[in-house]
């Protein structure tokens, strides 16, 4: 009798223990950006190398500036992307760009450094995020996050839709999908690899895979559509040259 009244009293237990609180994808995020640089990345220099071009961001007390050097048989370009807009310098004389072209510019300077600095811009004002899964890949569980943009603020690449792995362990983003309607448009798979922290802000490399055809397929197959070798290595993207300077809040 004593034994069945202590069986019955863990059951009565264990069915009023609370249930675990579901993760919002805001929070996941949080946490994501959290890991791997958190307050960091609103103060700081940052210096890379991608592709053979050098490029520098710096973020301020709610400032930033966006540079990108390219050194040819010419001289030196240099595009300036800040809060206020982009400029052009071509060895250091200021040059009138046309505002379609300037537009371009800026979205390739932009899109470097997004990249590079993820999952920090996940926060950005235009972005939408949604918790839309759950995944496991090569023995880790990972949350899904579905990411598209506002059309307001969004940029000319607001109709682009991203899904990103977050480890549900340790909340790094290792693997993320996106499809994009610029160009002839398309669609990509990143596995984010050779990790490293650098002054407290994470940096990974990434294979980049591709898909054809690619219109009808949905992002959330694709990590599926990797393990089964059904996606094109396209190219390895390396950034080299890291340097991180931590700026004081005045």
């Amino acid at each position: 009798m004593k034994y069945l009244l202590i069986i019955c009293s863990l059951i009565i237990f264990s069915s009023c223990k609370p249930e675990e609180k579901k993760r919002t994808a805001q929070q996941i995020v949080d946490k994501a950006i959290a890991n791997a640089g958190g307050e960091n990345y609103g103060a700081a220099m940052i210096n890379f190398t991608f592709r053979n071009t050098k490029y520098s961001s710096k973020r301020h007390n709610g400032q930033y500036e966006f540079t990108r050097t390219i050194t040819d048989s010419l001289g030196e370009t240099l595009d300036v992307l800040t809060n206020t807009g982009f400029e052009r310098y071509v060895n250091a004389n200021k040059i009138i760009v046309p505002d379609s072209t300037a537009t371009k510019y800026a979205n390739s300077v932009n899109s470097v450094h997004y990249f590079v600095q993820l999952p920090y811009g996940l926060n950005d004002s235009a972005v939408k995020k949604e918790l839309v899964g759950n995944a496991e890949i090569e023995g880790e569980k990972y949350y899904e996050i579905q990411v598209t943009f506002e059309e307001d603020s969004g940029g000319t690449d607001h109709e682009d839709v991203y899904m990103y792995w977050i480890n549900q362990q340790n909340f790094t983003v290792d693997y993320f999908a996106y499809k994009f309607y610029t160009g002839e448009g398309g669609i990509r798979f990143r596995k984010a690899y050779n990790p490293r922290m650098i002054n407290g802000i994470r940096f990974v490399d990434y294979e980049n895979y591709k898909l054809e055809p690619w219109k009808t397929v949905d992002l959330k197959t694709m990590d599926s559509l990797y393990l089964d070798g059904k996606l094109e290595l396209l190219s390895e993207i390396k950034t080299k040259n890291i340097s991180v300077e931590i700026l004081e809040n005045k």
